[in-house]
């Protein structure tokens, strides 16, 4: 029963289809500041949640809240605060001398016609700001059911409205998948990998350095999840390994395994690997000069026991100094340890790579045991793309002057990007040409790391979407918002994520920033079975 006290000071409902607040100062560059209604509980509102401003001109300005805070219009309050939070007091001064504000950075402009366009001015005094409905979300996002647009998550707060990711930019330019370790970077990588798979955006050649991609894996609760073979177990996507004796303990199903033979390694294959292997400049330098002296056997002639007839006159010539020979011998041993590297290889893997990729089937190529050698992962990956990339840069140049097909748009995915991309190295680097090519050849990197800040600035500035879960250094969230215009506000959006299930979404492939509680994966699985693929019955359908 109502008191007289409920009648003058009501108390207010967690829940109501009412405005937010009202705007009362802010900027086009600092944001927006709201007064909050005495009827919404600002305890039900967090950073990342997206609001309408409704001009008085019919126009909607489309919003995040980035900041939270109380205010009090009376030093006595702050002071002297009641005693009892629910006494007559409490709820007199609410509304009135105490009040919660909201800091909204206004992105966009919905005008009249329905178009959307980047937000150049502000609302009004006293504009009134109310939740973003679903309807409004999908003016900006579009809708999911489109082609080339992949469901990837719901908005903060805002469960059931579907986030749609435009495929199609995404795999424009080079993207990336940010976040510290136990974050959900695999899961989240893998949805992406599977959202282009499913809309046929571009074919994926996924460097899988822990076999986590291909077949099945256990997630941190030692439960299977399904690779994308399994996924996609129409022909879609096929697995190369490193190590088919891994591959057969896992029960990973293999189309090919990869062997390297060592007259088919030039410098260019092992310079990246100074750093590991501990090669100065002057003996970096020597491997050029020995493999065009030796020739295509110049590894081989490294590596023998006895040292080679050609070796040795290179030596008594002057032209290489005896112990920078030895130190080379001794460092390059070390590619002894990884047993898919052969004196001759039966067969090209390139060439096997890229009738999988011509036909449209995306590669992904598992490690096996050696995925926990950073060495062998570098190794293998700058080997096989700069050949890929060759391919691709002869068959675009021939599709220009009229002759062939152009190649199909191709994503490359590497972990531990910062090795690749690192600054002393990435404008040397396959990778780091790929990332600024812009997809000039169809060719673009999805990169994954936990620490951003050791990728080169110039290339961060080139990766085109970033999907990024928590991060909690100040330099990786410096990095992760390098060369991106006003995202001084959403950097505490990004530090108080949870860690697992939300990612932040800023880039290219989307109209403007977004905080997302990702998909369930095993929704992921019903949708595609829904488009013609039976997911529970994927491996005894294929394989028997």
């Amino acid at each position: 029963m109502d008191t007289e006290l409920d009648r003058w000071f009501p108390r207010p409902e967690p829940v109501v289809s009412t405005p937010l607040g009202s705007v009362i100062s802010g900027s086009l560059s600092k944001g927006l500041e709201v007064k909050l209604s005495p009827d919404r509980l600002i305890e039900g509102l967090a950073v990342g949640r997206y609001v309408v401003v409704k001009g008085r001109t019919n126009r909607r300005f489309f919003g995040m809240i980035t900041d939270v805070a109380l205010e009090t219009s009376h030093p006595e309050v702050a002071a002297t605060p009641p005693q009892d939070p629910d006494g007559f007091i409490a709820r007199a001064y609410r509304g009135t001398l105490t009040f919660g504000r909201l800091h909204v950075t206004p992105m966009l402009l919905l005008d009249d016609a329905g178009e959307v366009r980047p937000a150049k001015t502000v609302p009004s005094h006293f504009t009134q700001v109310f939740d973003a409905t679903p309807e409004e979300v999908a003016l900006i996002f579009g809708n999911p059911d489109e082609a080339d647009r992949f469901y990837i998550g719901d908005p903060l707060e805002m469960e059931g409205t579907r986030i749609a990711l435009d495929l199609r930019r995404f795999v424009e330019r080079s993207s990336g998948v940010f976040g510290k370790s136990g974050t959900g970077k695999t899961f989240l990588t893998r949805m992406l990998l599977a959202g282009i798979i499913q809309e046929e955006s571009a074919i994926n050649l996924i460097f899988d350095m822990h076999n986590e991609y291909g077949w099945k894996s256990q997630d941190e609760s030692k439960q299977d999840v399904k690779g994308l073979r399994q996924l996609f177990f129409d022909g879609r996507v096929s697995v190369f390994t490193l190590d088919p004796e891994s591959s057969r303990r896992r029960g990973s199903k293999v189309d090919f395994t990869v062997q390297i033979g060592y007259d088919q390694l030039d410098p260019e294959d092992l310079e990246m690997l100074a750093p590991l292997f501990g090669f100065t400049d002057v003996q970096s330098n020597a491997l050029y000069m020995l493999r065009r002296k030796i020739g295509p056997g110049w590894v081989r002639a490294l590596l023998a026991e006895d040292t080679d007839d050609k070796l040795q006159s290179i030596v008594n010539e002057g032209k290489l100094h005896e112990g920078t020979l030895g130190a080379i011998q001794r460092k390059l041993s070390q590619l002894h340890r990884f047993g898919f590297l052969v004196d001759r290889a039966l067969d090209d893997p390139i060439g096997r790579i890229l009738d999988y990729l011509n036909s449209g089937v995306s590669v992904v190529l598992e490690f096996g045991r050696y995925g926990n050698a950073l060495e062998a992962y570098i190794l293998v990956a700058n080997y096989i793309t700069r050949r890929i990339h060759k391919a691709y840069v002869d068959r675009k140049e021939a599709h220009l002057g009229g002759q062939g097909q152009e190649p199909r748009p191709l994503v490359i995915t590497i972990e531990e990007a910062h090795k690749f991309l690192d600054p002393a190295i990435a404008r040397h680097t396959i990778f780091g040409t790929i990332a600024r090519e812009m997809r000039k050849y169809n060719v673009t990197l999805l990169v994954v790391d936990q620490r951003p800040s050791g990728i080169d600035p110039e290339v961060m500035s080139q990766v085109g979407t970033r999907v990024t879960a928590l991060l909690d250094e100040e330099n990786d969230i410096r990095a992760v918002f390098s060369g991106v215009s006003g995202t001084a506000a959403l950097r505490e959006v990004l530090a108080r994520m949870e860690t697992r299930q939300q990612a932040m979404i800023l880039g290219h492939a989307v109209p403007m920033p977004i905080v997302i509680r990702t998909r369930d994966y095993s929704d992921l699985y019903g949708e595609i079975a829904g488009k013609g693929v039976n997911t529970d019955d994927a491996a005894s359908a294929l394989f028997g």
